[in-house]
């Protein structure tokens, strides 16, 4: 599978992503990552937005799984068991290890997959070698550290080339 950080398409955050567009793409089953992509690092508990999100996901068939890098399992695992939904921790982004046993989990194959990130370097990267729709939103909270200031601007010309691709949200 290609080796590009180019994510497939660009949101403002994971709201914008709807059941009705992932249908038209024919997906299915809808990897995301959790730290500032579905939430802020420092919420440990889902808000009643991303409860309704993924509850019109789950109404419209659509099944939803965290995939994760994060170190603390305790805080994916309740905040998991909060909404319902399962996850595959300890994934190595941007190693594919992670997203393979999250669709074999989930009995689906790359092609009615995608996956929902912030970051180039591990989200987009990983899925794009997965071979699976890659979907990247701003960060929640914004790049608050000096490293996620330097990375956002490190992204700047991946999401630039995705936009002038045709990848941004209508």
């Amino acid at each position: 599978m290609p080796l590009s950080l180019i994510p497939s398409r660009l949101f403002e955050s994971y709201q914008e992503v709807t059941p009705e567009f992932l249908r038209q793409a024919g997906v299915s089953l809808l990897l995301c990552d959790l730290d500032f992509t579905l939430a802020p690092k420092s919420v440990r508990r889902p808000d009643p937005a991303l409860r309704e999100w993924i509850g019109g996901m789950a109404a419209a068939g659509i099944q939803v799984m965290i995939v994760s890098n994060n170190r603390s399992g305790s805080r994916v695992t309740e905040f998991c068991a909060d909404l319902g939904i399962p996850y595959q921790g300890h994934a190595g982004k941007p190693s594919t290890r992670g997203l393979r046993a999250a669709m074999a989990r989930a009995g689906a194959d790359r092609v009615h997959t995608a996956m929902l990130g912030d970051k180039l370097l591990t989200d987009m990267l990983a899925a794009n070698r997965a071979g699976v729709l890659a979907l990247m939103v701003e960060p929640l909270g914004g790049a608050v550290t000096p490293w996620q200031r330097v990375l956002h601007v490190l992204q700047a010309p991946f999401k630039a080339v995705c936009y002038h691709r045709g990848g941004n949200q209508p």
